[in-house]
């Protein structure tokens, strides 16, 4: 007998579930989904409206997330300012990386110039010391040719020229070249060399 009685209580609880099932929530949703339908076809965001229902409601409205469409706005434009950033600093990377090259280009130049001046100066400076050289054996040269031979040749010379070697020559020697000259030109010789002196 208790197996009937504890038979009859399950099919009672059963049918109980099931009465419940059939009566109440099947036409419940049966009543949402033509309710949807209908608000659909009319034109009304039926999602919309229960999320403005629920912002009213204190506990329901923080359960319910936030405007994707704003959010994803504000990232979008978060986003193209980052990028925009992000170009400016190339753009600043590549303007000083091109002054960078420029000066690399400048400096290399300058120093090219400056081996080439060096370059210069050392030619000057052999051509300097093979004139002094040069001008060294002429006066030397003059030194020992005869006052009679010499004075004729300085006379015919440019006064510059002249009064250059004449003030090179050891001072017995000059002596000797000036007696030798015609008095008048003695004379202008020996006051260039005294001009001369006296810078």
């Amino acid at each position: 007998m208790g197996k009937t009685a504890e038979k009859e209580k399950n099919e009672k609880s059963t049918s109980r579930f099931q009465w419940v099932l059939f009566a109440g929530i099947i036409p419940l949703l049966f009543a949402v989904v033509i309710a949807l339908l209908v608000m659909t076809v009319a034109g009304v965001n039926i999602f919309e409206k229960a999320k403005e229902a629920g912002e009213k409601i204190p506990f329901v409205s923080s359960m319910i997330p936030t405007d994707a469409k704003e959010e994803a706005a504000k990232l979008e434009d978060r986003v193209l300012s980052l990028q925009t950033e992000i170009e400016e600093k190339e753009s600043e990377i590549n303007s000083l990386q091109g002054k960078i090259d420029s000066q690399e280009k400048e400096r290399e130049r300058m120093l090219l110039e400056q081996e080439q001046l060096h370059s210069q100066i050392e030619e000057l400076e052999q051509i300097q010391q093979e004139n002094k050289r040069a001008f060294k054996e002429m006066i030397s040269t003059y030194e020992s040719m005869s006052a009679k031979s010499a004075a004729p040749v300085l006379l015919e010379m440019e006064n510059e020229e002249a009064v250059k070697i004449l003030s090179n020559i050891k001072p017995d020697t000059l002596a000797k070249i000036l007696e030798k000259m015609p008095p008048e030109d003695a004379a202008k010789y020996t006051e260039l060399l005294s001009a001369k002196v006296d810078q």
